[in-house]
């Protein structure tokens, strides 16, 4: 038996990752301290070391979201040295390596939570208009960039919404895909 003394002490990033696995699974009423602390096997007092409500923890979750799957990737993007093309591909890739159940789980919470629908909206326009400029940077004209990066992000957001449970390899096969016909044009334009 492993002594107290002598098991890791948990972070908050810790918490915030039992939080999200718990989010992603059961939905935001179920994220709750005691629960929490069973499955990490500690008190609630290690949950109180690092936030000072339930609250506190589902706020540093929505960030922490906000940071892995959106500026996080953006900053993977922007520090490639590649071409516009190579680029946008990569981060369709990037958006299919996460199987989406925190994004889902998020989305649903947003309809009970004004505060954490503004935090969507925040993301869903970053990224939107991230993948438009992106676009853009092929050559297309605004209105069809935005139509692109509207068909694109929605593709994703739907297979997510809706559970689509394909393998890494076709999911990446799929993506590259799209990113094929959504790019095509510019490529034969050039």
């Amino acid at each position: 038996m492993v002594k107290k003394s002598e098991r890791p002490k948990l972070g908050k990033q810790d918490w915030i990752k039992a939080g999200s696995q718990v989010l992603a699974a059961c939905g935001v009423e179920a994220v709750r301290i005691e629960p929490l602390a069973k499955r990490l096997k500690v008190t609630k007092g290690s949950f109180y070391w690092h936030f000072k409500n339930r609250q506190a923890l589902l706020e540093a979750i929505l960030q922490a979201w906000v940071e892995q799957q959106t500026e996080g990737i953006i900053e993977k993007i922007d520090a490639l040295e590649a071409d516009a093309i190579a680029k946008l591909r990569h981060l369709f890739e990037l958006a299919v390596e996460d199987d989406g159940a925190v994004e889902v789980a998020i989305r649903a919470w947003a309809t009970n939570d004004a505060g954490v629908a503004r935090v969507l909206e925040n993301v869903d326009r970053r990224r939107l208009n991230y993948t438009k400029d992106m676009i853009l940077a092929l050559g297309f004209t605004p209105f069809e960039a935005t139509v692109r990066a509207r068909m694109a992000y929605y593709a994703l957001v739907g297979e997510s919404s809706i559970g689509v449970r394909a393998s890494r390899d076709e999911r990446l096969a799929e993506i590259r895909l799209q990113h094929e016909i959504l790019t095509g044009w510019s490529q034969q334009k050039s």
